[in-house]
């Protein structure tokens, strides 16, 4: 994202004068889904694509915001009663009011914020944008706010003004991203460890389907729920703690839906071990083998994938692709694929052909590098 582009909007939409630029990006996750509920592991990355903001503090008790890419300007007081309904604007009040329910003073203040995290691919711009804002108002009023709790501030926004119960690995990414590295994140304890991820010879690229379908929410919850029965059946508070063999001792005694969730989890907590030990040796082999591993669990066993993804998924392994599954909930959105420098260009060629051939439109391609979290660019 230009930074220069968001500076010039910012001074046309505000007498002329500058404030402080701030960027969040957006995030990828390797490895690790539908693991965070259960207590389990992810292995998310931030990436070079992300939102840009400047905020020059107004002398008012007053958030004027101008959003460049929706070309939408919205005012809004700080107190709860404020709430602004734009959903866009949403984010930043509710980012405010977290701040100030956890003692933070704030003031009034001008900003201007575009960003260019593809929307609905699955790469959290949602995210971006809170942790952007926490991460610039704690350093502008000099709260002296952490990293974890600044992760928490934007997923309480979720949660309290955007409706969405979501996660903490979204906003985690993107307040601690490292270029060159992934994270791995214990959903439970909260531990987190960054291991190397600069894949000489492979570029990492995504394959949006340009779908998302309905089921998206219902789904996630019935999903939630299975794996909480089976969790009690076996006695443990989280899947996480579960073993293949003690799921096996309990087959007749759960539903085979039950089961086959269960299965998926309890596998995927140790691909994303495997996958860890598998970058410490640089064997990016075996990091392509656990992604399609992971694809054929969230397909066949958890049941989230669809259609498109499968037939990207399954047209990248025509095409000798390294590695290659649906990332992120399911249901739509992109396939996240390790490709060898040499069959890059072979390979979007086909899946792009191949995909509109099928079903009537080309998917989107976005290359990521792994990049730096959340930061202050200038003054």
């Amino acid at each position: 994202m230009e930074t220069e582009y968001v500076r010039s909007r910012f001074v046309k939409h505000f007498d002329g004068s500058t404030g402080t630029l701030y960027a969040s990006p957006g995030r990828i996750n390797l490895i690790g889904e539908h693991t965070d509920y259960n207590g389990g592991f992810v292995f998310p990355g931030a990436i070079d694509k992300g939102i840009v903001a400047e905020i020059k503090l107004n002398g008012t008790k007053k958030v004027r915001a101008y959003s460049i890419d929706m070309k939408d300007y919205v005012e809004f007081g700080l107190n709860e009663e404020d709430a602004p309904r734009t959903s866009w604007a949403r984010y930043i009040f509710g980012v405010c009011r977290e701040i100030i329910k956890r003692g933070g003073k704030l003031e009034g203040f001008n900003t201007a914020f575009a960003g260019d995290v593809p929307l609905g691919a699955g790469m959290s711009s949602s995210a971006a944008l809170e942790s952007t804002y926490a991460f610039a108002l704690n350093d502008i009023f000099q709260l002296g706010i952490d990293k974890f709790e600044l992760a928490k501030i934007g997923q309480a926004t979720e949660h309290n003004y955007c409706g969405v119960k979501c996660g903490i690995m979204d906003q985690f990414a993107s307040l601690f991203g490292k270029k060159g590295n992934l994270i791995r994140l214990d959903c439970r304890s909260l531990e987190y460890e960054y291991f190397p991820f600069d894949p000489q010879g492979y570029k990492l690229v995504l394959l949006d389907t340009v779908v998302k379908h309905e089921l998206a929410s219902s789904a996630y919850n019935a999903r939630r729920e299975s794996c909480e029965r089976v969790a009690r059946k076996l006695n443990v508070e989280f899947l996480r703690d579960a073993t293949p063999e003690q799921l096996e001792s309990v087959k007749s005694e759960i539903s085979e839906e039950d089961r086959k969730r269960a299965e998926y989890v309890i596998g995927e907590k140790q691909r994303v071990l495997d996958v860890c030990d598998a970058l410490v040796k640089g064997d990016y082999e075996t990091v392509g083998q656990k992604m399609y591993e992971t694809h054929h669990g969230m397909s066949q066993l958890y049941e989230v994938s669809c259609e498109e993804l499968d037939f990207l998924n399954d047209v990248a392994r025509k095409c000798g692709v390294t590695g290659s599954r649906v990332m992120g909930g399911g249901f739509g959105g992109c396939t996240i694929n390790l490709v060898k420098d040499g069959l890059y260009e072979p390979f979007i060629l086909k899946a792009k052909e191949a995909y509109k051939a099928k079903f009537g439109r080309w998917p989107k391609v976005y290359d990521v590098v792994i990049s730096d979290g959340a930061r202050k660019l200038s003054d």
